[in-house]
């Protein structure tokens, strides 16, 4: 095997892990896969042999790569490249109802669900680099900070700022699946029999819902919340609750609704306690088109 080989056989050995990282980072997976593949360029170009830990200067360079990628949708938006960016709903990752596969468990592992992607989007660029990589994949803040130029300590404090946040604005999953499936179970049914109260019943009171809808005028991001608001909005779309099915999302329990052999829309459901406390919709035509929805086929 020649040294080019044995080098892409060690990066496709990290390739799960960074797509991991790049995944919470940018709440794409074509930007995810982007920078992977930036990274693996990078290395390709670089004296391989002289990185004694081959994973943390992977990491390092997708969290690189991510961070500018942030900071040039800021700056795209016109906007302080230390404001945060607006939210918008990230990709959501689907697999059937029976389970994950591999590659998936990877991407979704330590309750990454929607909502908590939803309220990462809110960080600043900064404050996402040094509460992913710290938080989530355990790297020390002084292999952080030279990332987004700060000392260590303002870094530690990048990361405090972002863990209040997350801890104060991300709801905490059940982690029971089989509740879960239950209880969107029971969602769904309401939905399909028109029936307003049991909808309200395994609804939490201050239920968020988030659905993307695609480009404006007609699309963009639309918020509803509060139970009664929610079980009203499922009433309008009951005659779609017929084409739904079950399925994972990000590793919960969700539904994607098909009609005529093309999906309608995914949705992803966060329960604690036994009640729903967020529902997201994907229902942009365009980025459905782009979900690797095969998973699902059979």
């Amino acid at each position: 095997m020649s040294g080019d080989d044995l080098l892409a056989e060690r990066f496709e050995t990290h390739r799960p892990r960074l797509r991991a990282v790049a995944y919470r980072m940018l709440g794409s997976l074509s930007e995810a896969d982007d920078a992977v593949q930036e990274a693996w360029l990078r290395l390709s170009r670089s004296d391989a042999g002289a990185v004694e830990n081959l994973a943390g200067w992977l990491t390092t360079v997708v969290g690189r790569v991510c961070l500018d990628m942030l900071r040039s949708r800021a700056s795209r938006r016109e906007a302080p490249l230390d404001e945060p960016p607006g939210t918008h709903l990230p990709d959501p990752i689907v697999s059937r109802d029976s389970g994950a596969d591999p590659e998936h468990e990877v991407l979704v592992a330590d309750a990454v669900g929607i909502a908590l992607l939803v309220v990462l989007e809110t960080l600043t660029p900064a404050e996402r680099l040094a509460f992913v990589l710290h938080d989530m994949f355990a790297l020390p803040f002084e292999e952080i900070a030279p990332i987004v130029g700060r000392t260590p300590s303002a870094t530690r404090q990048l990361a405090s700022r972002a863990r209040r946040r997350v801890q104060g604005s991300a709801p905490v999953p059940d982690p029971d699946l089989t509740r879960q499936r239950e209880v969107v179970a029971a969602f769904l049914a309401a939905a399909r029999d028109g029936d307003f109260d049991a909808l309200v019943a395994v609804l939490d009171s201050e239920v968020a819902l988030r659905a993307d809808h695609g480009a404006a005028p007609e699309g963009g991001l639309r918020k509803i919340r509060g139970a009664a608001a929610v079980a009203r909005q499922a009433l309008a779309f009951q005659r779609l609750g017929r084409f739904a099915r079950p399925a994972l999302v990000n590793g919960a329990a969700g539904l994607v609704t098909v009609a005529g052999g093309q999906p309608i829309a995914v949705m992803g459901f966060t329960i604690s306690d036994g009640r729903i406390v967020a529902i997201d919709i994907l229902a942009d035509p365009d980025r459905l088109r782009h979900l690797d929805l095969t998973v699902l086929d059979g």
